[in-house]
């Protein structure tokens, strides 16, 4: 997991294992899909991840909410082809452990479990291993293992003080979420903390020109999605990478954050700034294969401190506005800054790309009858 596919190519092949691209426009959709006709079992939903949703069921107490649980799987796989399963219980952490409970034992609980009672929870907390707890990683792990602390169960039978100490407030909260207390809440869908744009590059590139094209690019990237969520940022990082996996070749790794004496989400604010960060740390000599942008701490777009001198360019507004508006309905990169290539779409490899049945016209599935 992780590793790079060129390494392990001749295991591949001999294994018939099939090697695909990412393919983000197709996840996201079937992703939407999903969350969507779960979204229509009830009013509350958080949604934790691309494949991953809490509902929040009360006031269905009167309700058979395994009932409810077996026509939620038959819906969405028959309408995406997508089998999930389902757990129920009192809690959001006791929902993941009865989720992987109806993951791991389909057959016997047919994808849908619900822990009610309170022998079901102690039952459920002993047989999870605490490495498999949601919430605590490696490290808390492997500390607890370390005590002969070895199942969920046993981590809810440490005391209070030991657990707030030893991993904060928000491991306290896991813990009475395990006990039944409900602590961990639904959350709303928040604005993005952080912004990047990173990429991999085709070939390694040793000019500054190309270097600065590409970051250039990121930052307009990073500068779009921060107005689509009407933020503006105060920070600023760049950075580059060579091969990491060409030991014969040099190899250097630098990153430089910028603090911005005003927040902005304009396109030539932010290539301005990222280009000042770039002339910073490229070092002549290295073939670079990595580039990326950062943006960071975010201020209110409508809601802006000003400075005594220097303040954000009000004129950009109605430009980057118009620039949106443009890209939005002729098709993304039609207008562009003078700093990047007009006639260079930067884009993934994705040589081995699936099908994008559900975004693409053009790739649509075919059904011969």
């Amino acid at each position: 997991m992780g590793a790079p596919a060129f390494k392990f190519k001749d295991l591949m092949e001999s294994g018939e294992v099939h090697v695909f691209s990412s393919n983000f426009a197709l996840y996201g959709d079937m992703s939407n899909r999903v969350m969507t006709i779960l979204g229509a079992f009830c009013p509350n939903m958080e949604i934790y991840s691309i494949d991953e949703a809490f509902l929040d069921f009360s006031g269905f107490e009167l309700h058979d909410l395994e009932a409810i649980g077996r026509e939620m799987r038959k819906r969405v796989l028959q309408w995406t082809g997508i089998p999930v399963s389902v757990g129920f219980a009192p809690t959001k952490a006791l929902a993941k452990v009865a989720n992987r409970i109806a993951k791991k034992f389909t057959e016997r609980t047919d994808g849908v479990y619900k822990i009610e009672t309170e022998e079901q929870r102690i039952k459920a907390l002993k047989w999870l291993k605490i490495a498999d707890v949601w919430g605590i990683g490696r490290r808390h792990a492997r500390r607890l293992q370390e005590m002969n602390v070895l199942t969920a169960y046993q981590f809810t039978q440490l005391s209070d003080s030991w657990v707030r100490d030893k991993m904060t407030v928000m491991g306290l909260r896991l813990k009475h979420d395990l006990e039944g207390k409900p602590t961990l809440l639904l959350e709303e869908v928040k604005d993005k903390k952080n912004i990047a744009t990173t990429r991999t590059f085709d070939h390694n590139y040793s000019d500054f020109a190309s270097i600065k094209e590409r970051v250039a690019s990121f930052a307009v990237s990073c500068a779009e999605k921060l107005r689509r969520q009407h933020s503006c940022c105060n920070s600023i990082m760049v950075f580059i990478h060579t091969n990491g996996f060409r030991e014969d070749q040099p190899q250097y790794s630098k990153n430089i954050v910028i603090k911005l004496p005003y927040a902005t989400n304009s396109s030539i604010e932010l290539v301005k700034f990222a280009v000042i960060g770039l002339e910073h740390i490229f070092v002549k000599g290295y073939g670079y294969k990595k580039a990326g942008v950062i943006v960071g701490d975010f201020t209110p777009e409508d809601n802006q401190q000003l400075n005594l001198f220097d303040n954000r360019n009000v004129k950009h507004i109605a430009v980057m506005k118009a620039i949106d508006k443009i890209n939005h309905s002729l098709g993304q990169q039609k207008v562009r800054l003078a700093v990047q290539d007009t006639g260079r779409v930067w884009k993934m490899k994705q040589e081995r790309l699936s099908p994008r049945y559900t975004t693409n016209l053009d790739e649509i599935i075919t059904v011969k009858t």
